[in-house]
């Protein structure tokens, strides 16, 4: 097998794009490491933060670099072998690949900003609305709703709305998530392998290495996070840049997908399109929803920071870290697995109503519980 037949197999080359991203993550990050102490670049403990002691928070920087080198690199390759899946699909996407590569430098930069020196929550909020238009120029305006509140085709100027308002939506989720050890990059990380394979199954190889890409940088980070100790100098936050850009790369990927499987015949188990492309991301966007209701309820401003999403209660309860992690995760992977099964004999509005009314009852319990906790607490 030579290496244009390696390059037309839409599940090897989303691995070797995978594989380098995380051998160059693996050598990236404990250099962000080293540089951060040197230069005293730490995330440091408040009333609300969890971790205890100075971390870094610069392990972002190297999610952008890592994923855009990886993924051009492969496809530089399938070009000068010839590959004829990597040159036809390439022509199709230039696109919204060109647009969406000017939407992620340009958060990549207010991310990192953010992380050094700050950057107000209202210039952020405008970048991200550049940034959201950026896609929508880029030809992945959301025009099909696949049979979400009844409707299907819509009107180009309510899908370019509706487009901009997902993208600020998904990146203030992933980015609102970002509380506790591997909450962020595990949601994202189960997020991305289910885009990878779905892009795979669709035959549209360029997501799904990039898909696999930012699998890949998130397995090294995912360990130096989860696992990685703060008293020796291993263990590091995604910060704004890596929480900013994953949400980019997570809409990105999002609205891809029900952009190139308009019209075709699905061979994922005739899974409803827009069931894909949103299931992985329902905890997270479910999650600041409740959020910012809560916080409009309780002081106005859903800006202000809080200990209400779904992790805090799961801590509340007593549970430690890892293992609040680790439940969110698996219940984002049963979501998603769940919808997808049953899409094809359960009508997408009523698949929703049940996972918001599953979400509901779940947070209704955690709240019951914790009450009831402290209750027992006062009494004793």
């Amino acid at each position: 097998m030579n290496y244009a037949d390696i390059m037309d197999s839409w599940l090897v080359q989303p691995l070797l794009v995978c594989a380098l991203c995380v051998f160059l993550a693996g050598v990236l990050i404990p250099q962000i490491l080293l540089v951060s102490f040197r230069r005293r670049l730490f995330d440091m403990p408040d009333e609300r933060k969890i971790h205890v002691g100075a971390v870094p928070r610069l392990g972002g920087i190297a999610f952008t670099p890592v994923v855009c080198f990886s993924l051009s690199l492969m496809l530089g390759f399938g070009y000068m072998f010839g590959s004829e899946l990597v040159g036809d699909k390439m022509a199709i996407n230039a696109q919204p690949v060109a647009f969406g590569f000017c939407a992620l430098l340009l958060l990549y930069i207010v991310g990192m900003a953010d992380d050094l020196i700050g950057v107000r929550y209202r210039a952020k909020f405008v970048i991200q609305l550049v940034c959201a238009v950026l896609l929508v120029l880029g030809g992945l305006a959301c025009v099909d709703l696949h049979g979400v509140l009844g409707l299907y085709d819509i009107p180009i100027w309510f899908g370019t709305i509706l487009t901009i308002i997902m993208v600020v939506y998904v990146v203030n989720a992933i980015n609102l998530i970002d509380g506790i050890d591997g909450l962020a990059s595990g949601l994202s990380g189960a997020a991305f392998l289910i885009y990878g394979i779905s892009f795979g199954l669709i035959e549209r190889p360029i997501y799904s290495m990039l898909s696999f890409g930012c699998l890949g940088v998130l397995i090294p980070f995912f360990y130096y996070n989860v696992f990685g100790d703060p008293g020796r100098g291993k263990k590091i936050f995604m910060g704004d840049t890596g929480s900013l850009t994953i949400g980019l790369f997570l809409s990105f990927l999002g609205l891809a997908y029900l952009e190139y499987s308009r019209g075709e015949d699905l061979p994922i188990f005739g899974t409803n399109p827009m069931i894909v492309a949103i299931s992985p991301l329902i905890i997270p966007c479910f999650d600041v929803v409740r959020v910012f209701m809560h916080r409009i309820r309780n002081h106005g401003n859903p800006f202000l920071p809080d200990k209400t999403h779904i992790h805090h209660k799961l801590l509340a309860l007593g549970l430690r870290q890892r293992v609040a992690m680790v439940i969110i995760v698996l219940s984002a992977v049963f979501f998603s697995v769940f919808n997808i099964l049953l899409s094809r004999i359960i009508e997408i509005n009523i698949l929703l109503i049940i996972d918001l009314s599953v979400w509901i009852a779940a947070n209704y319990w955690l709240s019951y519980a914790i009450a009831k906790k402290k209750k027992i607490k006062k009494t004793k």
